[in-house]
């Protein structure tokens, strides 16, 4: 297998093993395509002079389904790129060490995923707090996520409280957020006093051990939330591990995402709060976002950063 394969008119039943095994077989894989650029407007597996057109996102996919990086493509020739993959080096989880700042976690920065930004963003000009209205995040770790408020809400002050169950991230927050208030609580143990808030943010927290989604919902909505408040809750549909962010949730012991749980709490979820006066909206890709606002409420319409 050491001969660099062109592909022009194989179809991807073809293409995806042979570079699977070649892949496998040495933990980098060079081979050339018909230039995506080339087929602009063509859908994948539609002919151009050069071979059978498939986009970049096409050459992502698969590098993502085969655990690899796709490296910068090089020109080879007219219409045609060479493309390498190279295979993820071994990593562990970011949980391995837990969600404090010292964790690979910390490191992950989900406002530079544009599409998780933009339905973010989106999210929270659905709920639309009032000036001076309060926000409670739950699970904030570092509070990279609150970033967003000002860029979705500029024209208005709003009062944060943050709860997480680890310290060392609940002072990490704080420093990001000095403005902010940070308390290190077990959100199954909410004290009263912490008040009702116009909007209540849950991201990546509801599958997490020792949640259970019904209970936490119904506790928020019976003691924390105001009559016209919202919530967005955050599903993960995506790993990330190494530097890289795989789509699909995953399950234990399983080879490929399934998303059969993430598809029941996101169902269970909405019908739960449908069935309480609200209206729902589920958006995103690699963090699936419900947002639940009251089914009276005007939905506004200006939604993008």
């Amino acid at each position: 297998m050491s001969e660099i394969p062109v592909f022009t008119t194989e179809p991807m039943s073809v293409i995806l093993p042979d570079v699977r095994d070649r892949l496998r077989a040495a933990g980098q894989v060079t081979f050339t395509v018909p230039d995506p650029d080339a087929g602009l407007g063509l859908y994948a597996g539609e002919a151009t002079p050069h071979g059978t057109h498939r986009p970049w996102n096409t050459w992502t996919d698969l590098a993502d389904l085969l655990g690899a990086h796709l490296l910068t493509p090089q020109r080879a020739g007219e219409g045609r790129v060479g493309l390498t993959l190279r295979t993820h080096a071994p990593a562990r989880d970011p949980d391995h060490a837990g969600y404090g700042p010292d964790g690979d976690w910390a490191r992950v920065n989900k406002l530079e995923d544009p599409v998780f930004l933009a339905t973010f963003t989106e999210a929270l000009r659905r709920v639309n707090p009032p000036p001076g209205g309060r926000v409670l995040a739950l699970g904030v770790n570092a509070g990279h996520e609150l970033d967003a408020l000002p860029l979705a809400l500029p024209d208005r002050a709003l009062a944060v409280v943050g709860v997480d169950l680890d310290p060392a991230a609940v002072q990490a927050a704080r420093t990001r957020h000095p403005h902010a208030t940070f308390h290190t609580l077990d959100v199954n143990a909410l004290p009263p006093e912490l008040g009702r808030f116009d909007l209540i943010l849950a991201l990546s927290l509801l599958q997490s051990p020792g949640v259970t989604q019904d209970v936490l919902l119904a506790t928020l909505r019976r003691h924390h939330l105001t009559p016209g408040g919202g919530l967005i809750l955050g599903y993960p549909n995506a790993r990330y591990r190494g530097g890289t962010l795989s789509y699909g949730a995953r399950m234990r012991n399983y080879a490929r995402p399934d998303l059969s749980l993430l598809a029941a709490d996101v169902t269970n979820a909405r019908r739960g709060l449908q069935k309480h006066g609200f209206k729902i909206f589920v958006t995103g890709k690699y963090e699936l976002l419900l947002t639940a606002i009251p089914a009276q409420a005007h939905t506004p319409t200006d939604l993008e950063l």
